[in-house]
């Protein structure tokens, strides 16, 4: 497989750095073909502004997602986000590295989901219709790849755990995992989390390894997430909303995954 490897940590020599050369080698021995773009590394520029559009009338008031759908239909997207693409284009596989800080991903590496998913390439596609509401959740341009996250958490597991104080972890990156990655069509795997990150240390790093290492191995064949698809008759169109024979009785993030 072609898999991208879209890292986010400032510290080459830190655990996230030492994870992501372990990552690049132990795919690369399986015979894949890997690319990594380090962000912090590459000085990405997270904001999105009007030098996204090379070309456009500064005369005009910006707009973020129209400007960002002429950009790209035009050809006059910047050079770095064109590039980005390419690379998801070209890769079967994508895997978001980031540490957990504040909840979330590192700006640094939303900022590269808010540039390179432009308007027309990851969003604002397909059909909107009474029976079929734009190629989204399940459809899109990445139908056919697969994505994970790998990710390091400060906390303990129990802190992330079904009754932890900060939320059932698959809660916490559900905005990920089911936005911004199923959202425009990957299938996605459940995430390799490494918690108490702060306290891997020279007798439990090989530990970690080993478990990262069978995540890596599983990429091309572990089941992904059985989220349910947008166009595929669990929701009401265009209400968006799950039917009510579905997960009966219940709300919250669970019922968007089919059991």
């Amino acid at each position: 497989m072609n898999v991208l490897l879209v890292y986010a940590h400032p510290a080459s020599t830190s655990l996230n750095g030492a994870l992501k050369t372990f990552t690049v080698d132990r795919l690369q021995r399986a015979g894949h073909t890997v690319q990594v773009s380090d962000l912090y590394a590459m000085q990405w520029k997270s904001q999105v502004d009007a030098d996204d559009h090379v070309g456009r009338d500064p005369a005009l008031p910006f707009h973020a997602s129209l400007d960002s759908r002429q950009a790209f239909a035009s050809g006059r997207q910047s050079a770095d986000i064109a590039a980005e693409q390419d690379k998801l284009r070209w890769a079967d596989a994508v895997i978001l590295q980031f540490p957990l800080w504040w909840f979330s991903m590192p700006a640094i590496l939303k900022g590269w989901v808010d540039r390179v998913y432009a308007y027309g390439f990851a969003y604002g596609v397909g059909e909107h219709s009474d029976s079929h509401w734009g190629d989204r959740y399940g459809e899109g341009a990445m139908s056919g790849k697969r994505a994970m996250l790998v990710v390091t958490a400060g906390g303990w597991a129990s802190h992330y755990g079904p009754r932890g104080i900060n939320g059932p972890i698959d809660d916490v990156l559900f905005p990920i995992q089911h936005g911004i990655l199923f959202y425009p069509g990957f299938d996605v795997l459940p995430a390799h989390v490494i918690y108490r990150s702060s306290r891997v240390d020279a007798a439990s790093y090989p530990h970690e390894l080993e478990k990262l290492g069978a995540r890596l191995d599983g990429l091309a064949s572990d089941p992904v997430i059985a989220y349910r698809r947008q166009n595929g008759g669990d929701y009401q169109i265009p209400e968006l909303s799950l039917r009510d024979d579905l997960a009966a009785g219940q709300a919250g993030l669970a019922v968007h995954i089919a059991t």
